[in-house]
């Protein structure tokens, strides 16, 4: 009790930081699990995020300037998905090599623009008011907005799994995850289901990217931070396993926050140490196959 009195602060950031993780991943997950695409340029749409974050709710925004952004960031986000989905469409049947070549290429070129059109300074951005204070938990002072943070998390994760469990769309795509061949000869275009998958996992890695201008900033190089992240993240859940991206965002979270607090110079060894472990043991992902 005396550690986690000691490790509360932390121990709850590495919870907030892996339910932003969380958003960011599932998107990654979903796409490469059901169309078999690896896409590198997820981060930079993450980055694209917390600048429009930034730009449109400005540095102290208010609700509706909040609002707004995170309304532009899904808006630009299901646009760059659909454009990324038709893109990679007529690489579909070639290696991961060319698609990742493909989108690291999109990936590096928005981010040189985005450098050139705001310079290299991290921009900064508060709270939305309410969210920019802090509250007392077991006596330690924590970050309203971070708490606010998980309980977004947290209801996303349930809607997710109601979507994917109890509803039509969700069976689809669960199907499209486990035999895309027999998918398309039951007669579901199999593109269209991967052009709303996409623009959904594009505009929650967008949203992502507003939500997390008031931890992270936005800075260059954030796009590859959060890319290594979220592939961390699917590697260790399982492609396509909205359960295993919720349990590995929540792991590296935690790994995030407490190992640097605790084991700071050891702190990178214990992120891709837990993944050659996951590697080694499971290496299809904690909950390969399992798609909800």
């Amino acid at each position: 009790m005396a550690w986690l009195d000691a490790n509360l602060v932390s121990v709850l950031n590495g919870v907030a930081i892996g339910c932003l993780l969380f958003i960011l991943a599932i998107g990654l997950s979903l796409v490469f699990g059901m169309m078999d695409v690896l896409n590198l340029a997820h981060g930079a749409v993450f980055l694209v995020g917390a600048y429009a974050g930034w730009v449109v709710g400005g540095t102290d925004p208010s609700w509706g300037t909040f609002l707004l952004a995170l309304a532009v960031a899904l808006g630009i986000g299901l646009l760059v998905g659909g454009g990324m989905s038709l893109l990679t469409e007529p690489l579909r049947d070639r290696s991961h090599l060319d698609q990742a070549l493909l989108t690291l290429g999109i990936a590096l070129i928005v981010a040189e623009l985005l450098s050139m059109a705001f310079g290299n300074d991290v921009q900064a951005a508060d709270a939305p008011p309410g969210l920019d204070g802090t509250v007392s938990l077991f006596g330690n002072a924590y970050p309203t907005y971070r708490l606010a943070l998980i309980g977004v998390g947290a209801v996303f994760a349930v809607g997710l799994w109601l979507l994917m469990s109890r509803t039509m769309i969700g069976s689809v795509i669960r199907a499209t995850v486990a035999d895309r061949d027999m998918v398309s000869a039951i007669g579901i275009a199999q593109h269209r289901v991967k052009l709303a998958v996409f623009g959904a996992g594009s505009a929650l890695a967008a949203a992502a990217g507003v939500l997390g201008v008031p931890i992270y900033g936005a800075r260059p190089g954030l796009d590859s931070t959060v890319l290594i992240l979220a592939l961390v993240v699917v590697v260790i859940g399982g492609l396509g396993s909205v359960r295993g991206a919720l349990v590995g965002a929540l792991v590296i979270g935690q790994i995030e926050s407490l190992g640097r607090a605790v084991l700071a110079d050891a702190a990178s060894f214990l992120l891709f140490g837990a993944l050659a472990l996951v590697l080694v043991l499971r290496p299809r992902g904690l909950f390969a196959g399992a798609v909800r």
